[in-house]
């Protein structure tokens, strides 16, 4: 099915209903590890089309290959907008053009790697809460 460029996502919901089922779980399984470990002062949004979380700043943003502009073509994509400035000790984010997003394509709910998450999302909030 080719991208629908006037996707209008407003909801979770929204999101779910264009997903594969592949995806859906990919997106919740990193929904929920992020969710669970964001401070209470940060928050998340649909911007642009996706699932979103901020603080004073942006943190990180799940963006799966079906919803367009995302860049990828399969998988779904972790990407921390400042990944540049994180420490990334075992190279697990990569980088593409952007210079400031590092991020991670998942093409299975296996791939998931929980605890590398969880290193990189608790360095990108004590980022976030220097700002």
């Amino acid at each position: 099915m080719p991208p629908n460029r006037n996707l209008k996502i407003r909801t979770l919901l929204d999101l779910y209903e264009v997903l594969s089922e592949k995806e859906r779980i990919m997106v919740d399984i990193l929904r929920q590890i992020i969710k669970e470990n964001l401070p209470a002062y940060c928050k998340e949004k649909i911007s642009y089309n996706v699932p979103y979380f901020y603080g004073k700043k942006g943190i990180c943003i799940i963006w799966p290959a079906t919803i367009p502009r995302g860049g990828i073509k399969t998988g779904v994509l972790l990407g921390f907008w400042y990944g540049s400035k994180l420490t990334d000790q075992d190279q697990y984010l990569e980088q593409g053009s952007n210079q400031r997003i590092f991020y991670k394509i998942f093409q299975s709910p296996e791939e998931i790697d929980e605890a590398a998450i969880l290193q990189l999302l608790h360095e990108a909030i004590a980022l976030d809460q220097t700002w």
